[in-house]
């Protein structure tokens, strides 16, 4: 299988820069389920949330059966979060609650100085190799979830959107940003992006490797190719193959964070991409729905978040993709709406509990459906 995946991903890279609409369409439909499997519960996925330990949403998980954790690590007075001992009370924390814990998501040192090429990314890089060993040794985790998005993060313009019923949705309208500042590190070009994030890959995957970690990329989000001057290049299915191509291994891996993808300008659709891509390159799923308002633009330089059950995304087909492919990895859901009592409690933002509990009985109900269907066919 490694084999078949590094020629694959090789052909891919070859035709990386000149990556079309009908091209994609053509390496489509590549994996699909043939044969009739027994029913397992959620279709075999580990449904996942992101929290921290001390979360409210953490009971919530509990009584929705959800058992596995997506966070980052456990701060400790004087000793470092890539240190064992941190990473050994993190784990623990989360066994007394019967959770386990599955993914790191936005790991410690790796950030602007290695993202941007900066004096002390080595530093950074060595104790990005130190946690990673660490993290598998002592929290028998074994996949991170990164970006290459320096300075600036995922970014919206909105908080307040008012969707379905009043529930508070985010957005992000790209001409609000147009008169943005630069930042303090001026402009910095694509090709400046893709020159530390292959210095990062040489140096980081190989040891990966060595030791079964998977290094899960999430897209840029929003998809835009510039924010307030700095780059963006996870942004399209042709730069991810550049990506792939770099260090054609399952630790090279991908966070399909299905909004972000859906806005891609070189994307078919997305059943298409899980099954192009498989199990051998998707480590890690976020289950999302967005609704595009630029009347088509891609990417999108105008949208909005919704209920999982409302967006542009065929909810129902990317998820009968996955069980196709028998993915069995981590899936959580993202961007949540704020929902009427938070919406009084003046809370913002995609990670709220109600919103979060709609969400996960939806994906549920996904996932019965097309397992159960997947037993008869």
């Amino acid at each position: 299988m490694k084999d078949n995946r590094r020629g694959f991903i090789k052909k891919s890279a070859a035709a990386a820069a000149a990556v079309s609409v009908a091209g994609l369409g053509s390496c489509t439909n590549t994996v699909k389920s043939t044969k009739s499997r027994p029913y397992v519960r959620d279709a075999g996925i580990k449904f996942t949330e992101l929290m921290s330990i001390d979360s409210p949403r953490v009971p919530f998980c509990k009584m929705l059966d959800i058992n596995y954790a997506v966070s980052g690590v456990i701060r400790m007075q004087g000793v470092s979060p890539w240190d064992p001992e941190a990473i050994k009370a993190t784990k623990a924390a989360w066994e007394k609650k019967g959770i386990k814990w599955l993914v790191v998501e936005g790991p410690p040192t790796l950030g602007t100085k290695t993202k941007l090429g900066l004096e002390g990314r080595d530093e950074e890089i060595s104790n990005f190799i130190t946690f990673m060993k660490n993290l598998k040794q002592y929290g028998d985790v074994d996949i991170i979830c990164y970006n290459w998005m320096p300075v600036i993060s995922w970014a919206r313009t909105n908080t307040d959107y008012v969707g379905r019923g009043g529930a508070l949705m985010l957005e992000f309208d790209y001409s609000k940003m147009q008169e943005a500042p630069l930042t303090e590190y001026g402009e910095i070009s694509k090709e400046h992006l893709w020159d530390t994030l292959e210095y990062f890959v040489k140096a980081v995957m190989p040891e990966a490797e060595k030791i079964g970690m998977r290094l899960s990329m999430h897209a840029d989000d929003p998809q835009v190719d510039v924010i307030q001057g700095i780059s963006r290049i996870m942004n399209t299915v042709g730069n991810y193959e550049r990506l792939l191509a770099m260090y054609p291994k399952r630790c090279n891996s991908v966070t399909l964070c299905q909004a972000n993808f859906a806005t891609m300008p070189d994307l078919v659709d997305i059943p298409s991409l899980i099954r192009k891509w498989g199990t051998d390159v998707i480590s890690f799923v976020h289950f999302r729905n967005i609704r595009d308002l630029s009347g088509g633009a891609r990417p999108s330089t105008h949208f909005t978040e919704t209920f999982h059950d409302e967006g542009d995304l065929d909810m129902y087909e990317a998820m009968k993709a996955y069980y196709d492919i028998g993915f069995n990895g981590p899936m959580r859901p993202d961007h949540v709406p704020v929902l009427a009592t938070e919406i009084e409690a003046g809370m913002r933002g995609g990670y709220t509990t109600l919103g979060m509990l709609y969400a996960v009985g939806y994906m549920r109900g996904l996932a019965e459906a097309v397992a159960k269907e997947g037993r008869k066919s």
